[in-house]
Protein backbone atom coordinates (compact mmCIF):
# COMPACT_ATOMS: atom_id res chain seq x y z
CA UNK A 1 0.00 0.00 0.00
CA UNK A 2 1.63 3.19 -1.06
CA UNK A 3 1.07 6.34 1.82
CA UNK A 4 0.81 9.56 0.02
CA UNK A 5 2.36 12.44 1.81
CA UNK A 6 0.35 16.23 1.00
CA UNK A 7 1.94 19.22 1.82
CA UNK A 8 -0.19 22.58 2.02
CA UNK A 9 0.81 25.80 1.06
CA UNK A 10 -1.27 29.24 1.06
CA UNK A 11 -2.11 28.30 -2.29
CA UNK A 12 -3.55 24.85 -1.57
CA UNK A 13 -4.62 23.60 1.27
CA UNK A 14 -7.69 21.63 2.30
CA UNK A 15 -10.31 22.48 4.90
CA UNK A 16 -9.63 19.28 7.74
CA UNK A 17 -12.00 18.90 10.58
CA UNK A 18 -12.40 16.84 13.74
CA UNK A 19 -14.74 14.13 13.71
CA UNK A 20 -16.77 13.90 16.89
CA UNK A 21 -18.35 10.16 17.57
CA UNK A 22 -19.52 10.90 20.80
CA UNK A 23 -18.77 14.37 22.39
CA UNK A 24 -19.48 18.12 21.79
CA UNK A 25 -17.32 19.80 18.82
CA UNK A 26 -17.14 22.94 21.24
CA UNK A 27 -14.65 20.65 23.69
CA UNK A 28 -12.37 21.09 20.55
CA UNK A 29 -10.61 23.69 18.67
CA UNK A 30 -9.74 23.37 14.56
CA UNK A 31 -8.81 24.97 12.41
CA UNK A 32 -6.84 25.38 9.12
CA UNK A 33 -3.88 27.56 9.40
CA UNK A 34 -3.08 28.14 5.72
CA UNK A 35 -6.97 29.19 5.79
CA UNK A 36 -6.42 31.49 8.54
CA UNK A 37 -3.34 33.15 7.10
CA UNK A 38 -4.98 33.48 3.76
CA UNK A 39 -8.20 35.57 5.66
CA UNK A 40 -6.15 37.55 7.68
CA UNK A 41 -4.96 40.89 6.78
CA UNK A 42 -1.00 40.66 6.33
CA UNK A 43 0.89 40.92 9.71
CA UNK A 44 -1.86 40.14 12.18
CA UNK A 45 -1.18 37.73 14.85
CA UNK A 46 -4.38 35.12 14.81
CA UNK A 47 -3.51 32.53 17.42
CA UNK A 48 -4.52 28.86 16.48
CA UNK A 49 -3.68 26.75 19.32
CA UNK A 50 -3.17 27.59 23.20
CA UNK A 51 -1.79 26.11 26.22
CA UNK A 52 -2.21 28.47 29.38
CA UNK A 53 -0.50 31.40 28.82
CA UNK A 54 1.57 29.84 25.48
CA UNK A 55 -0.04 30.50 22.03
CA UNK A 56 0.67 29.79 18.54
CA UNK A 57 0.10 32.42 16.47
CA UNK A 58 -0.20 32.55 12.87
CA UNK A 59 0.75 35.01 10.33
CA UNK A 60 0.39 36.13 6.73
CA UNK A 61 3.88 37.87 5.77
CA UNK A 62 3.45 40.10 2.71
CA UNK A 63 5.87 42.92 2.67
CA UNK A 64 7.45 44.33 5.66
CA UNK A 65 5.95 44.07 8.72
CA UNK A 66 6.12 46.32 11.58
CA UNK A 67 8.81 45.98 13.90
CA UNK A 68 7.93 43.64 17.22
CA UNK A 69 10.09 43.09 20.50
CA UNK A 70 8.98 40.91 23.74
CA UNK A 71 10.56 40.26 26.55
CA UNK A 72 11.04 36.70 26.27
CA UNK A 73 11.99 34.51 23.89
CA UNK A 74 9.63 33.57 20.67
CA UNK A 75 10.30 31.14 17.96
CA UNK A 76 9.27 31.99 14.20
CA UNK A 77 8.63 28.71 11.81
CA UNK A 78 8.07 29.15 8.08
CA UNK A 79 5.50 26.68 6.56
CA UNK A 80 5.65 28.58 3.27
CA UNK A 81 7.23 30.61 0.95
CA UNK A 82 10.46 32.27 2.18
CA UNK A 83 10.76 34.80 4.87
CA UNK A 84 13.64 37.15 5.80
CA UNK A 85 13.93 38.00 9.67
CA UNK A 86 15.69 40.86 10.16
CA UNK A 87 17.26 41.94 13.88
CA UNK A 88 17.69 45.27 15.55
CA UNK A 89 19.25 45.54 19.18
CA UNK A 90 17.37 48.83 20.07
CA UNK A 91 19.25 51.64 21.93
CA UNK A 92 16.10 52.23 24.24
CA UNK A 93 14.21 49.49 25.05
CA UNK A 94 10.27 50.09 25.09
CA UNK A 95 8.24 49.68 27.79
CA UNK A 96 7.14 46.39 27.37
CA UNK A 97 4.29 44.00 28.69
CA UNK A 98 5.71 40.94 30.72
CA UNK A 99 4.08 38.68 28.38
CA UNK A 100 3.80 38.77 24.67
CA UNK A 101 5.14 40.87 21.79
CA UNK A 102 4.58 44.19 21.21
CA UNK A 103 4.30 46.03 17.78
CA UNK A 104 6.43 49.24 17.74
CA UNK A 105 5.47 52.21 15.84
CA UNK A 106 7.95 52.70 14.08
CA UNK A 107 11.87 51.24 13.23
CA UNK A 108 13.93 51.36 17.11
CA UNK A 109 17.22 53.33 16.58
CA UNK A 110 19.68 50.68 17.54
CA UNK A 111 22.54 48.45 15.80
CA UNK A 112 21.63 45.73 13.09
CA UNK A 113 21.87 42.10 14.56
CA UNK A 114 21.82 41.00 10.88
CA UNK A 115 19.15 38.83 9.21
CA UNK A 116 17.71 34.82 8.79
CA UNK A 117 16.73 33.71 5.55
CA UNK A 118 14.05 31.19 6.37
CA UNK A 119 12.65 28.54 3.78
CA UNK A 120 9.36 26.14 4.70
CA UNK A 121 10.30 24.27 7.27
CA UNK A 122 12.75 26.67 8.92
CA UNK A 123 12.80 27.79 12.07
CA UNK A 124 14.41 31.14 14.06
CA UNK A 125 15.11 32.36 17.42
CA UNK A 126 13.31 36.03 18.34
CA UNK A 127 15.48 36.93 21.27
CA UNK A 128 14.15 38.59 24.21
CA UNK A 129 14.89 42.51 24.05
CA UNK A 130 16.03 42.14 20.42
CA UNK A 131 13.20 44.21 17.48
CA UNK A 132 12.06 42.10 14.56
CA UNK A 133 10.70 42.56 11.39
CA UNK A 134 9.29 39.68 8.71
CA UNK A 135 9.70 40.18 4.93
CA UNK A 136 8.53 38.37 2.17
CA UNK A 137 8.25 39.49 -1.35
CA UNK A 138 5.07 36.95 -2.01
CA UNK A 139 2.62 36.23 0.22
CA UNK A 140 4.06 33.57 2.89
CA UNK A 141 3.06 31.80 5.95
CA UNK A 142 4.86 31.43 9.34
CA UNK A 143 3.68 30.25 12.98
CA UNK A 144 4.74 32.03 16.07
CA UNK A 145 5.30 30.27 19.41
CA UNK A 146 5.07 33.12 21.90
CA UNK A 147 2.91 34.15 25.24
CA UNK A 148 -0.48 35.77 24.71
CA UNK A 149 -0.19 39.87 24.62
CA UNK A 150 -1.27 42.86 23.29
CA UNK A 151 -0.19 41.90 19.38
CA UNK A 152 -2.02 38.56 19.90
CA UNK A 153 -5.61 38.60 18.29
CA UNK A 154 -7.94 35.54 19.12
CA UNK A 155 -10.89 35.12 16.86
CA UNK A 156 -11.89 31.27 17.77
CA UNK A 157 -15.61 31.75 16.76
CA UNK A 158 -14.56 32.79 13.31
CA UNK A 159 -11.74 30.01 12.88
CA UNK A 160 -12.30 27.01 14.14
CA UNK A 161 -14.97 24.33 13.47
CA UNK A 162 -18.15 24.76 14.53
CA UNK A 163 -19.86 21.55 13.83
Amino acid sequence: MQTNTYFASLEHYQKGGVQIIDDDVKNYAFSNLFEVANKAPAFQRTAIAKNFRYIIECMRVEGNSPWFIAAHDEFALAMDGDIKVEYINPNVLPILPDEGALQLSQKPEGKSMGYIQLKRGHMALLPPYCAYRFCSEVPAVLLIQTIRGPSTVECWEEICQQS
